[in-house]
C-alpha cells in the first residue's frame, strides 16, 4: 500500500501537529474503530440518520490514515500496532455494511440486514484475503500525477453514494460483485504454479 495516497495528504498537516501532544497511533486507531460503530449506528436509522453516518464514516476513514502517518512520523511502528490497525480496519468496513442493510429495511423488509450481512462479510474477507493473507496485490494506482489512491480509499463512495440516495443499489453492488471478487481472488490463489521447465539452452 501507498504511504502518499490523497488521503494521507490530507490528514498529514493534522498529523503534524499531534505528533508532538504526546497522542499515541493507537488511540487514533480506538479512535478510528469508536468512529466506525458510531458510523454504522448511524446507518441503520433513518434517512438523517443515515447522512450525518456518512460524514462519521468519512471522519473514521480519515482516523484509518492518520495512525499509520502518526506511527511513522514519530517512529512508533509496530507489528502488533500495524495489526491493531488491521483489525480496526475490517471490523469498521464489515459493520458498516451491516449497518447500512439495518438502515433500508423500510424498503426492503428483512432482506435488507441479511444483503448487510453478505455485502459485510464479503467486504470483510476481501480485506483478509489482501491484507492478512496477502493474496494478490495491494498498491496505490497513481490516476495523475501526484493523485495517489489505494483500494481501501474506493470506500469513499459508500457516504457518496448514500448521501445521493443510492444506498439500496450500492448495498446490492456489495453483496453481489465482492463475493464474487473474494471467491476469484481465493481460486486464482489456489492454482498451482507450473512446474514446466523451460528447455535448456544449447
Amino acid at each position: 500500500m501507498s504511504a502518499n495516497t490523497v488521503i494521507h495528504r490530507i490528514v498529514r498537516p493534522a498529523v503534524r501537529a499531534l505528533a508532538p501532544t504526546g497522542i499515541t497511533p493507537n488511540q487514533i486507531t480506538t479512535a478510528r474503530i469508536a468512529t466506525g460503530i458510531a458510523a454504522a449506528i448511524a446507518f441503520s436509522g433513518d434517512a438523517s440518520w443515515q447522512n450525518a453516518g456518512g460524514a462519521i464514516f468519512l471522519l473514521s476513514m480519515l482516523l484509518d490514515r492518520a495512525d499509520g502517518e502518526l506511527a511513522r512520523q514519530t517512529g512508533q511502528s509496530s507489528p502488533s500496532g500495524h495489526r491493531y490497525d488491521l483489525i480496526s480496519d475490517c471490523l469498521s468496513n464489515i459493520i458498516a455494511f451491516i449497518g447500512i442493510g439495518l438502515g433500508q429495511m423500510a424498503a426492503l423488509g428483512l432482506f435488507g440486514p441479511v444483503i448487510g450481512l453478505i455485502a459485510g462479510a464479503a467486504v470483510g474477507t476481501l480485506f483478509w484475503q489482501l491484507h492478512i493473507l496477502q493474496i494478490g496485490e495491494v498498491r496505490g494506482y497513481e490516476l495523475a500525477p501526484g493523485i495517489i489512491i489505494d483500494p481501501d480509499d474506493l470506500m469513499v463512495f459508500v457516504p457518496i453514494l448514500i448521501w445521493v440516495g443510492a444506498a439500496i443499489p450500492m448495498l446490492w453492488a456489495a453483496a453481489v460483485i465482492t463475493p464474487l471478487a473474494a471467491l476469484f481472488l481465493g481460486l486464482s490463489a489456489r492454482k498451482p504454479r507450473s512446474t514446466v521447465r523451460p528447455p535448456r539452452a544449447s
